[in-house]
């Protein structure tokens, strides 16, 4: 990302063309993957869909169900559930005189009720069957409740879908399936929620009920985010328990069902519609819990409730009492009781409030993503860094944005966490290509400052353009300024008279950093020259053979340099090449001092392991690599001799114990990799007290951030 892309000796812009080139396969792969959609991929849509739903939660507009709450203070006032059936039988009395729309049981009663008199010596040690036949005669709590049940004609019953056949009776509505040929009404039922069989309730009730409906609902990793509102049981199509309410509080004597391309578009009971997804599912828009929607059970059976909050209203009667009920997670992150998240359907149906994924909305989404992702890609070689960002950031942020429009004001869901990740991920590798391409053009414009500089030293004096010469072709430590896994630090302080200090580092991939630190032996012109050519010949064997063993890489440089060595002279090196991700440091070293490695659990230690002799002393040596690990945070500290041997207006030597003081003050309170290499320098300096150095001053760090 550069303020204008430089041009090729041919007239191409090379580098511009190789990070499109990638950057579009890239593109491809990240579109394909958000095509595929593989299950990480539905994880963070779901994340996305929760998210847009705590952001903003369902404004409640009406309230027309109510929940008849069976809760502990109702148990601890009536006992322990289960209650007998005629307390049931009361309960619906008492809420039929309130006049409501329909009443809703979300309680299952497959089996008799066993406080029921005739139930009462199943379990007594007796066969008095005088008594029996006296406790039979007794009236049945069950056919208390039937009759309360038929009496009323406005209860609706649920039932639990059963992946195995129960071989149990099934009573359903009628369900109309409309606007469709045959085979789309075959369709159909392949399309939506299949069960192989039901729990209903017993029959009395079932025949004695208004209306009957499916409990069950969907859950994705334990959260309820979509309901079935009509499923297939053993083949017979059932509307869920929320519509079958809707249908008996309007009067309608069926519900339609509108088909379209063998899927569920609408579901159609009297006056009331609602879309669904092609599954026949509700994506369900939640509002928090509220106390408003609960009237306890014990103030209706004891008068106590006010009679007009049921009026008119559709009362499910359903269980919170504590260890009674199945709370469900929902979007917002807070666990629902069912028998309120039926509330909150019919709540939906009302307001008209659901939410819809339309059956493009995928195909948008990519495409979306792959345009943005076009257009970055052209941009990016061309613009400036901040620029180059800004339109990324806005890449991300103005789909989000539109998503949580459309999710506000047109209950449309569409996933924009998915895309934006992909776009990151696409920025992220063109940053680092640009970068890269950056890094090349730079060492290419320092190649054309150094012949200028070469050209002015011979007007201006050998030895100070060649002292220069030697600084600039020095990499620059900022390059590596946006790598966080690396805080690397540099400094060289040359002698008056030119030495042959050098050091080098840059990367081999995106994950491998290739360094090196040498010193020619000798001074003058000479040595500074042979110090450029070493430090050209070994980066251009680690180019050309950027996966060889550093030992290999160390011995190839050897021969090559040695090739070049009309003067006889000779260099110490020691490189290697640190993995960015894991911290697997591999090194050689030709002759060098032995570099620190500095950390806070590792203590102070030195890498003397695979030393060989200086490059240029022995003809054909074989170098061999050796690799160790850091720590996190650790530092490598790698100097020349000039440090060392730097001596005082008395000849003292500055030493190594000197240098170790300084690590060790660094260990117990670290920093930045800058840091030390500023203190290590200032300190060295602060001892020569103005002597003359006899040699250059050179400092490599640098920590791995992991």
């Amino acid at each position: 990302m550069t303020p204008e892309p430089r041009e090729a000796a041919d007239g191409r812009v090379g580098g511009d063309g190789r990070v499109r080139w990638v950057g579009l396969g890239v593109l491809g792969v990240l579109t394909l993957l958000l095509w595929a959609q593989p299950p990480f991929i539905t994880r963070q849509q779901l994340q996305w869909f929760d998210a847009s739903q705590r952001l903003l939660p369902r404004t409640v507009k009406a309230a027309p169900a109510v929940v008849v709450d069976i809760d502990q203070r109702s148990m601890a006032a009536l006992g322990q559930w289960p209650w007998p059936r005629t307390v049931l039988a009361q309960l619906i009395r008492e809420i039929q005189r309130a006049k409501p729309y329909a009443i809703g049981l979300d309680i299952l009663m497959s089996e008799s009720d066993r406080s029921s008199p005739e139930h009462w010596l199943d379990t007594m040690p007796t066969h008095d069957s005088e008594l029996a036949q006296a406790l039979e005669s007794l009236p049945s709590h069950d056919a208390e409740l039937t009759r309360a049940i038929a009496q009323s004609r406005l209860v609706v019953l649920g039932m639990a879908g059963t992946p195995d056949a129960t071989g149990m009776l099934v009573f359903a509505t009628p369900i109309v399936v409309e606007g469709a040929s045959k085979d789309d009404a075959v369709a159909v039922h392949s399309a939506v929620t299949r069960y192989a069989g039901a729990l209903p309730n017993l029959q009395m009730f079932e025949r004695a009920a208004a209306g009957h409906g499916l409990l069950s609902a969907e859950t994705v990793e334990g959260v309820v985010r979509r309901i079935p509102m009509v499923a297939s049981i053993e083949g017979t199509l059932v509307p869920s328990f929320a519509l079958e309410l809707v249908r008996v509080a309007v009067k309608a004597p069926l519900i339609r069902l509108k088909a379209r391309d063998g899927g569920v578009a609408a579901l159609q009971t009297g006056a009331f519609a609602t879309p669904t997804e092609a599954d026949g599912m509700l994506r369900l828009h939640y509002s928090p819990h509220d106390p408003r929607r609960f009237v306890p059970a014990i103030d209706v059976l004891q008068g106590r409730a006010d009679l007009e909050r049921l009026a008119g209203k559709i009362v499910i009667v359903g269980l919170t009492g504590v260890m009674q009920v199945d709370y469900q997670e929902t979007p917002l992150g807070e666990r629902l009781p069912g028998v309120e998240i039926h509330a909150q359907v019919i709540e939906n149906f009302y307001d008209q409030s659901s939410i819809m994924r339309p059956p493009w909305a995928r195909g948008l989404e990519i495409a979306l993503f792959a345009a943005l992702g076009l257009m970055l890609i052209r941009a990016a070689p061309l613009w400036r860094t901040p620029a180059t960002v800004s339109f990324a950031v806005g890449a991300m942020l103005v789909p989000a944005l539109a998503a949580l429009a459309a999710f506000k004001w047109g209950r449309l869901q569409f996933d924009a966490l998915s895309p934006a990740l992909a776009m990151l991920a696409l920025f992220a590798t063109l940053l680092a290509l640009t970068l890269g391409e950056a890094s090349r053009e730079r060492r290419a414009l320092r190649r054309e400052m150094q012949h200028d500089r070469e050209q002015t030293a011979r007007i201006s004096g050998e030895m100070e353009a060649a002292r220069r010469v030697q600084v600039a072709m020095l990499p620059r430590v900022d390059g590596f300024a946006h790598e966080r896994r690396l805080d690397l630090a540099a400094a060289m302080v040359p002698a008056r008279e030119v030495g042959g200090d050098l050091y080098d580092f840059f990367r081999l991939d995106g994950r491998r950093w290739f360094f090196l630190i040498g010193d020619v032996a000798g001074k003058g012109l000479s040595a500074s020259i042979f110090m450029a050519v070493s430090k050209a010949l070994a980066k251009s064997a680690a180019v050309r053979h950027p996966d060889d063993d550093v030992g290999a890489w160390m011995s190839a440089a050897n021969r090559e340099i040695s090739r070049e060595n009309s003067e006889g002279l000779f260099v110490t090196l020691f490189a290697g090449i640190l993995d960015l991700d894991t911290g697997d440091l591999v090194y050689a070293n030709a002759g060098h001092d032995s570099p620190y490695c500095v950390g806070i659990r590792s203590g102070l230690r030195r890498l003397s392991a695979g030393d060989g002799p200086p490059l240029c002393t022995v003809d054909g040596f074989e170098y061999r690599g050796e690799h160790t690990f850091l720590d996190p945070d650790e530092l490598v500290v790698m100097t020349t001799d000039g440090v060392t041997d730097m001596r005082n207006p008395e000849g003292e030597m500055y030493g190594r114990a000197r240098l170790e003081a300084i690590l060790d003050r660094w260990r117990q309170q670290p920093g930045k990799a800058q840091d030390l290499v500023d203190a290590m320098r200032d300190d060295v300096l602060a001892f020569a007290a103005g002597a003359e150095p006899t040699d250059d001053v050179t400092i490599l760090a640098y920590r791995w951030t992991a």
